[in-house]
């Protein structure tokens, strides 16, 4: 069987409730599409019924699958995704569909051709947030800076959870990935700089869900201590070894 065109891997956590809806929306919007698709839910140490939800759509839905990884940490979840996905492009999409789902196809050729890698942004110019709350703006904006002067200086949102990569150039990258928390994408970007793929920054609007599975502080001293390792890294020389 030829390879999907396409392949969505959606990281689920104690997300029995959201899910179904979300699920609903993409296969709906993948019915009117001319190409081939996959979804892969990947199911990451709920203590809700996450998997069997997930399972029981699948069950109805053909091209959708769920994997069960029994690791916390949503870069542990979207690695495992990406690499068992079979699509020429992988696009990795938070579970709360926070961005429209029509806004795939943006991501995707013939739209945006040629590039390596593709991040939805809620900072390049034409981007649009709707009901987010102040202080959750001004919280991304300070580790987007952290990030910006340690790691990859030029990129202004790292942390959208849509995000799409072609094939060859995700299984490169996320077999090299160490972090599996909040800041893996940042590893990712930084060596997908280092090896010299193109990373396109994406305008997309995104809506704020107040029953996002983030917490705030704590996980913003998480993905800080992250950053300091990636960085820590970076002067050490680690990631050069792996070029």
């Amino acid at each position: 069987m030829a390879a999907p065109f396409l392949s969505i891997v959606i990281p689920a956590y104690n997300e029995e409730s959201r899910l179904p809806n979300t699920l609903e929306q993409i296969d709906a919007f993948l019915d009117r599409q001319t190409y081939t698709a996959e979804v892969l839910v990947v199911e990451n140490g709920s203590q809700d019924r996450t998997f069997e939800v997930a399972q029981a759509f699948a069950g109805q839905h053909p091209r959708v699958s769920v994997i069960q990884e029994k690791g916390r940490g949503k870069g542990l979840a979207v690695r495992r995704g990406i690499l068992e996905a079979h699509g020429e492009y992988r696009f990795m999409c938070d579970a709360d569909l926070s961005m429209p789902v029509d806004e795939i196809n943006r991501f995707l050729p013939p739209a945006l051709p040629g590039a390596d890698i593709v991040i939805g942004s809620r900072e390049a110019p034409g981007a649009v947030r709707y009901n987010e709350p102040q202080y959750r703006h001004l919280g991304g904006r300070a580790v987007n800076t952290m990030i910006r002067l340690l790691i990859l200086p030029g990129l202004n949102d790292t942390q959208c959870g849509f995000k799409c990569f072609r094939a060859p150039v995700a299984e490169e990258l996320f077999r090299l990935q160490t972090l599996s928390g909040w800041a893996f994408d940042v590893e990712l970007l930084y060596l997908a700089r280092q090896r010299g793929y193109s990373i396109v920054e994406l305008p997309i609007h995104w809506y704020f869900n107040p029953e996002s599975k983030l917490n705030v502080f704590q996980d913003a001293l998480k993905m800080g201590m992250d950053i300091l390792t990636i960085h820590w890294n970076k002067l050490r020389g680690v990631y050069d070894a792996k070029v």
